[in-house]
């Protein structure tokens, strides 16, 4: 019995000591936080500036689109004015005549082959023919010279495909002289048959 008591004390003594130990040792350390996720201010600055940056390169690129487009629609634009200038222009150009002469000479005609695809092209085109005379010569004579210039003309356009209806013609005499002056220099650029587009002109088309 003594043994047994002897043995249970100590066994309560061994245990009283761990019990003490364990109350004395520290707790073991709390864990650490984990790194905040939150950038700072230098990272939300460079974002801002980064994002400013892509604005304005964005915006910069529909600028430019913007201008290309109304670029291109400017050229389109002074192109399709040029053609119609050379169009017209082809149309209206002179044709000259020898003195005392209705007759057309071979570079009058090239200046008429010019203006016949146009009038093709362009069916709502009317024109008027006048024809014109130098100062020499009664005012009678030269009104029926005048006339019969024109006449030649119109035949000429006529004979090459374009209705008759779309041509009026029409003589000034030497009423409406181009050139000043009592000289062969004035007397040849005042022989002539002008071209006047009198309908349909504001839109030419190429043949």
């Amino acid at each position: 019995m003594m043994r047994t008591s002897r043995i249970a004390v100590m066994t309560i003594a061994t245990l009283s000591v761990a019990l003490l130990d364990a109350c004395h040792k520290s707790p073991p350390p709390a864990p650490a936080p984990a790194p905040a996720t939150r950038s700072g201010p230098n990272q939300d600055s460079l974002r801002a500036v980064q994002e400013a940056e892509a604005r304005r390169a964005e915006a910069a690129r529909l600028a430019k689109l913007r201008q290309d487009s109304i670029d291109a629609a400017n050229a389109a634009a002074a192109n399709a004015a040029s053609a119609a200038a050379t169009l017209r222009s082809t149309l209206t150009a002179t044709v000259h005549f020898a003195y005392d002469q209705a007759d057309l000479r071979p570079d009058d005609k090239a200046v008429l082959d010019a203006k016949i695809p146009i009038l093709q092209a362009n069916t709502g085109v009317t024109i008027r023919i006048s024809g014109h005379t130098d100062e020499r010569g009664s005012d009678e004579y030269n009104l029926a010279l005048g006339q019969r210039r024109a006449a030649a003309a119109k035949a000429y356009l006529v004979q090459h495909g374009i209705a008759d209806a779309r041509i009026e013609t029409i003589s000034y005499g030497e009423e409406r002289p181009v050139a000043q002056g009592s000289d062969e220099g004035a007397y040849s650029q005042n022989r002539r048959a002008e071209f006047e587009i009198t309908a349909g002109g504001n839109n030419l088309k190429k043949p």
